[in-house]
């Protein structure tokens, strides 16, 4: 089946280089304004442990796809208006999770994130101008501001959908890892090839895993080395924290994982690293999927 034409339009947004200037903008502009801490983390979705956007972006639609369908009925002016603004108070929370997310991503993924953005902002405005017409008494004028301003936000959505599921934007890149191991304990090499301190990247057949040996020397850590956020080399990436609650910092978005568990400490990632089991049977180290007997 030939490819539609949409669907090459949207091919060719991702390699659009006249976007990146604008796109690299809005980029440091939200460094700038939301730089990395809890607030950024809970925009990301960090305690849930999945992208926030996508969640918040139910009710704007909801609301003003609710408001439009009204419209077609008589006597509904006063719900649809409601309607419209309850999309309006909703789109901010929404815009920013989007922002925070869209700050943190690859160039390809920001060049069809800008025009994202913008469709959803252009038709964030109609409604707006929409619920202005309304509050006058001008309802036609804002049904078919409304009507104007959904199909925007469709163009909008999308292009998110192009983002979450072909680019796989939002995704967790490790999700993979523990279905791709078969059972039972696999060798990894010799203690002394894992110095303590030190991160160590190894393959498990075409896995990559971060092999991690504390300064005690008495443990060895593994996690999948790929970052669930957007498969950045975790074993590139740096040590940081305290004795006993070490941490990786990936290299490319600083997306920090706890490396005896795998845990997210710190966003952009929402999903955790995939952990081993290991033990060292002589100067072994063997490792084994988390959930294994």
């Amino acid at each position: 089946m030939k490819n539609v034409q949409p669907f090459k339009a949207l091919n060719w947004l991702e390699t659009a280089k006249i976007l990146d200037a604008p796109a690299s903008g809005v980029q440091r502009l939200v460094h700038a304004v939301l730089p990395r801490g809890w607030v950024k983390d809970l925009l990301h979705g960090v305690p849930q442990g999945h992208p926030l956007h996508p969640v918040l972006v139910q009710l704007p639609i909801g609301t003003w796809s609710s408001a439009v369908l009204l419209d077609l009925f008589p006597g509904t002016g006063k719900a649809a208006k409601l309607l419209v603004g309850t999309g309006l108070a909703s789109s901010l929370p929404t815009a920013l999770a989007g922002l925070a997310d869209f700050s943190e991503l690859h160039r390809q993924h920001r060049r069809v994130g800008l025009v994202h953005a913008g469709a959803n902002i252009l038709g964030t405005a109609v409604f707006a101008a929409s619920l202005v017409q309304r509050a006058r008494g001008y309802d036609g004028a804002g049904r078919q501001l409304a009507r104007l301003g959904l199909l925007l936000v469709a163009a909008g959505g999308s292009l998110g959908g192009h983002l979450a599921y072909h680019q796989a934007a939002g995704a967790n890149h490790a999700e993979s890892v523990p279905h791709r191991v078969p059972d039972g304990w696999h060798r990894l090499g010799e203690l002394d090839e894992f110095a303590p301190g030190h991160l160590v990247r190894r393959m498990l057949g075409d896995i990559p895993l971060l092999v991690w040996r504390p300064d005690d020397g008495t443990e060895v850590f593994a996690l999948a080395g790929q970052c669930s956020h957007l498969a950045g080399p975790l074993a590139d990436g740096a040590v940081t924290g305290p004795a006993g609650r070490e941490c990786v910092e990936c290299p490319w978005h600083g997306s920090t994982f706890q490396l005896r568990t795998g845990e997210v400490v710190r966003g952009p990632a929402t999903a955790p690293q995939p952990r081993f089991r290991t033990r060292t049977v002589g100067s072994a180290v063997e490792v084994s999927p988390a959930e294994a007997g």
